[in-house]
């Protein structure tokens, strides 16, 4: 499971502000009264599921230390069309120079959240979980996938780190599957899963002692045949070929798991706008 540190909530939002803000706003800082006060109520315009509120709280409470602020929801709520996230009281220039980054940051994240609860719907009453994958953008993989989570999806692996993945290259360069799964299982290494494309491959990966395999781009009646096969012996991994139509027939057939690039990769940001009322 993705967890952020404050600290690398901290150190995200001083790099985000170094690339936006730099020497200075030179808008808010020479035009706006330095003693002028703001209230701004974070507001959707459309119907979401909320992620990164508290990142773009910080981002306004980093330059407006002694800022009020309501919170009105958390991560992982639904909020409809018009509904308020939060209300921001304080210091007109800190609030005007944060309010970009804060909502670039909690649009996209609130976009891939609401992206992802849409695919958990659409994949019915099924025990199929869904995963998300490494497509996230350099620099945003925490962040992206703790956005995955608040939608309802669970945590792939994190990196090439923390999970082994044997893929069609891998097995070109070592001979077969049941070697490369043999030299994994020599070095200790943790979960170790196999990309099969054939039903061949699924029972040679199952018979090596995979963990999980990852059926990938195989239709509904083929994942059935794989499932068949693998007969519980390890859990099953549907990729490739998901999309909104096609996950509900794809959970259905007794995969263990359905992973979609598209939650990250795809997911377009939601419509949050910063009002503002003059104190």
């Amino acid at each position: 499971m993705t967890v952020l540190t404050s600290a690398e909530i901290s150190e995200f939002i001083d790099r985000a502000f170094a690339e936006d803000i730099g020497t200075g706003d030179i808008t808010s800082d020479n035009v706006v009264p330095i003693d002028a006060r703001l209230r701004v109520a974070l507001e959707t315009r459309e119907d979401i599921v909320v992620a990164g509120l508290d990142i773009a709280l910080d981002c306004f409470r980093k330059l407006v230390p002694d800022a009020k602020i309501t919170k009105h929801c958390q991560d992982g709520d639904a909020m409809v069309a018009k509904g308020i996230l939060a209300v921001v009281e304080g210091n007109a220039r800190g609030i005007l120079t944060a309010e970009r980054t804060a909502l670039n940051t909690l649009q996209h994240l609130s976009g891939i959240a609401t992206t992802t609860r849409t695919y958990v719907a659409a994949m019915g009453e099924t025990d199929a979980k869904l995963l998300d994958t490494r497509k996230t953008l350099p620099g945003w993989r925490k962040l992206e996938k703790y956005a995955t989570r608040m939608g309802g999806a669970q945590n792939h692996r994190m990196g090439l780190y923390d999970g082994v993945m044997i893929k069609d290259n891998h097995i070109g360069v070592v001979g077969s599957i049941t070697k490369c799964v043999e030299a994994a299982r020599a070095a200790n290494l943790p979960k170790i899963e196999v990309e099969c494309d054939t039903l061949d491959q699924v029972a040679e990966a199952t018979q090596a002692g995979a963990d999980i395999i990852l059926l990938d781009n195989m239709d509904p009646d083929m994942l059935r045949k794989a499932v068949a096969i693998v007969a519980g012996r390890c859990k099953t991994e549907a990729s490739g070929g998901v999309n909104l139509q096609t996950i509900g027939a794809i959970a259905a057939t007794g995969v263990d798991y359905v992973s979609v690039g598209r939650i990250t990769q795809s997911a377009p940001a939601v419509d949050i706008g910063l009002d503002v009322a003059i104190l």
